[in-house]
């Protein structure tokens, strides 16, 4: 593996040195007490890919500049608190709960953070030739093939954004609590860090694909008009022949432009997103699994918590049992 492949990391650097981090060499990382409180876990499973764990708060308002050394790829899943980014004249804000995915050439960034807040986040960095290589096995499975330049388009830097799901959310908790017991190995952490950007390339990279040929704007506005309607109504959803008739769309290129825009049949995302809203909702806390079973559409509580573990890999009462615990 060439050095251009590894010394992605140098970005690392300069973000940890500008954040004023005391002691550089242990993990975590210690501040400067008069900067801000917290600490960061770095990782480095192997040698094309970073794992930065970061749970810390500043005393008062906090700016610092950073000018990244080499491209890459990075995905940034924020669990708390929100800040701005401005890069290259335009600005970007970092929220809570967001997933976010930046592409990021040798450019000039401005970071913002708020006094007193928590900023807990796990971020993920891998070099192009990693990303490059790993969109070239995709581009096997699909029509258009994407690359690191071709994303950016002559642009220094572009981000892609979503809410993290909760399949995503399950993976950090998972790496989270296993970095806290001090029991995961580092091919258990490249495992859900590789999955992790797998699961994101493909939502927001891949999937989200719309053949231009077959598919025309009008249809495009259909089709999420359908996606809107199967989530405001999943407790109670339309047949897909009432659903082609509420977005007037005929069933068969309802069904096509679905699976193309989305990766998932209209009822195989329909009950994704019954199964994510019913985890969201077991993580509150306040409901039990009967009641959010109902809540989400499946009457039969049983089948409901079969598909949530085959789904999840976890039995609904046993977050509720975690939970109460805590």
């Amino acid at each position: 593996m060439n050095t251009l492949n590894t010394n992605f990391h140098d970005n690392f650097n300069e973000f940890f040195h500008a954040l004023e981090i005391s002691k550089v060499h242990e993990c975590p990382f210690v501040f400067q007490p008069n900067m801000q409180e917290g600490a960061i876990h770095r990782f480095i499973p192997r040698r094309d890919l970073e794992v930065v764990i970061s749970d810390y708060s500043f005393y008062r308002e906090h700016q610092m500049q950073i000018v990244t050394k080499q491209p890459m790829v990075e995905l940034s899943l924020c669990l708390q608190g929100n800040r701005g980014v401005y890069i290259s004249g335009s600005e970007y804000e970092i929220s809570s709960g967001t997933c976010s995915l930046q592409f990021i050439e040798q450019v000039g960034a401005n970071f913002m953070f708020h006094k007193n807040q928590s900023y807990q986040m796990v971020g993920i960095g891998i070099p192009v030739s990693t990303f490059n290589h790993f969109m070239s096995e995709t581009s096997k499975t699909s029509e258009e093939s994407q690359n690191f330049s071709k994303i950016l388009g002559g642009k220094r830097y572009r981000l892609f954004q979503e809410r993290i799901n909760a399949s995503s959310l399950i993976i950090v908790q998972q790496m989270l609590d296993a970095i806290a017991g001090k029991n995961m190995t580092n091919l258990e952490l490249e495992c859900r860090a590789l999955q992790l950007l797998s699961m994101t390339f493909r939502s927001q990279l891949v999937d989200n694909s719309l053949s231009p040929v077959m598919f025309s704007k009008s249809d495009r506005t259909k089709i999420q008009q359908a996606q809107s309607i199967i989530t405001e109504r999943m407790s109670n959803p339309p047949t897909l022949i009432e659903l082609s008739r509420l977005v007037g769309l005929n069933d068969y290129k309802l069904k096509k432009g679905f699976k193309e825009m989305f990766g998932k049949t209209v009822f195989g995302y329909l009950r994704e997103k019954r199964l994510e809203k019913a985890f969201l909702l077991l993580q509150e806390g306040t409901m039990n699994v009967t009641d959010i079973a109902n809540a989400v559409g499946y009457s039969n509580p049983s089948y409901f918590a079969e598909i949530f573990k085959e789904r999840f890999g976890i039995n609904p009462r046993e977050i509720l049992r975690n939970l109460s615990r805590m």
